[in-house]
C-alpha cells in the first residue's frame, strides 16, 4: 500500500476525513494545536498541519480509487501528467515522529525577544518572560538604564 495526497474543500478537511474513513480507506490528517490571539485573549486551536490536504494510503489497484474524486469535501487526488503521486512511507512516519516537536514551537517563548506595539510602551523592544492569565503578560523592558519587569496586554505583543 503506498501513501498518496488527496486535496479537500475549503475548511472540509474533516468532513473528507470522515467520508474516506467511512469507505474504510486508511488515512492521516495530522493537526497541531497552535496558539493564537483573538480579540486580546489567547485560545489554543488545533489546525491541520498542511492546509487544504491529508493523505490516504490505497493499492494502486483498489476499486476504491473510482469513488474517491466523489467522496464528500475531496476536490482531487494529488498527481502529475494524470497519475497519482505516491509518498514515501518514511516521509509519512517522519510527519508521524515529528508531530509533537511541531505544537512545542507554538506560542511566545521565555526568553524570546517581542516588540511592543500599543500602550505607553509603543515601539520599544523587550524580552517576554511568562504569561499573567488570560489576557495579559510580563515582559522585561530596558527603561531608565534598568531591565524593569512590566505587565502588559498580551494584544500588544509582536514577535
Amino acid at each position: 500500500m503506498t501513501w498518496y495526497a488527496v486535496q479537500h474543500k475549503p475548511a472540509q478537511g474533516d468532513r473528507a476525513l470522515q467520508h474516506l474513513q467511512n469507505q474504510d480507506i486508511p488515512c492521516f490528517y495530522p493537526k497541531i494545536e497552535v496558539e493564537k490571539i483573538r480579540a486580546g485573549k489567547r485560545i489554543k486551536k488545533l489546525e491541520p498541519l498542511f492546509p487544504g490536504y491529508l493523505f490516504v494510503n490505497l493499492e494502486q489497484t483498489d476499486p476504491v480509487w473510482a469513488k474517491l474524486r466523489s467522496t464528500r469535501g475531496v476536490i482531487r487526488v494529488v498527481g502529475f501528467a494524470n497519475k497519482p503521486a505516491p509518498i514515501e512511507d518514511d516521509v509519512i512516519q517522519h510527519i508521524k515522529d515529528s508531530l509533537d516537536k511541531v505544537a512545542e514551537k507554538g506560542g511566545i517563548k521565555a526568553g524570546e525577544p517581542v516588540e511592543l506595539d500599543d500602550g505607553p510602551f509603543k515601539g520599544l523592544s523587550a524580552i517576554f518572560q511568562s504569561y499573567d492569565g488570560e489576557e495579559r503578560a510580563i515582559v522585561l523592558i530596558n527603561f531608565m538604564q534598568k531591565q524593569q519587569m512590566v505587565k502588559v496586554p498580551v494584544a500588544s505583543i509582536r514577535r
